[in-house]
């Protein structure tokens, strides 16, 4: 009885703890093998996107770096994680899509390295984004590519917008804004 009782109390402390974690505890690996910690964010708003080179929403990728460019000095950021989940969409290795998003879309915002964003292999930090005992916000599935994630100053999961929500959608300059 007593051992279940511990075991209890300590179970209950460390879902808080996990739920607790803010994005900016993360350290990942960018598109080009280096470390990318997210403390950097720290103070900036950032939209996460999982991407593909061979999607229908593929084409985002011209309005993603637009958006960029447009509100990268006002404490705004982007960070792209390639993933191969749907329909084998993302088949390309990091060096074969750094490339892609350079020659067909300028894309200058970081772009990290090729992950997992559900499954058995879910990368933690798509695990902290669609997880509400991970990100004490909500829960959430990545239903396609292109779904965006909205972080806000101090790394708290705000919301999170569809994959066929375009970038320039009210709702995502709405919040870039306010």
């Amino acid at each position: 009885m007593v051992l279940l009782a511990i075991l209890s109390i300590i179970s209950s402390k460390s879902e808080k703890i996990i739920a607790q974690r803010t994005f900016h505890d993360f350290k990942v690996i960018d598109i080009s093998g280096n470390e990318f910690d997210m403390k950097t964010l720290k103070g900036m708003k950032v939209m996460v996107v999982n991407t593909a080179s061979k999607c229908g929403f593929t084409p985002q990728y011209k309005d993603l770096e637009k958006l960029y460019q447009e509100y990268k000095n006002r404490n705004f950021i982007i960070i792209g994680f390639p993933a191969n989940n749907f329909l084998r969409q993302e088949p390309g290795t990091n060096n074969e899509i750094k490339e892609f998003c350079r020659i067909n879309y300028g894309v200058s915002f970081p772009m990290m390295s090729k992950i997992s964003v559900k499954g058995k292999d879910i990368h933690p930090i798509y695990e902290w984004l669609t997880s509400k005992d991970r990100n004490g916000v909500k829960s959430s599935k990545v239903k396609w590519n292109f779904q965006k994630y909205l972080i806000d100053e101090n790394g708290s999961l705000v919301d999170y917008a569809s994959p066929g929500t375009l970038p320039y959608n009210d709702k995502i300059i709405n919040w870039i804004n306010n």
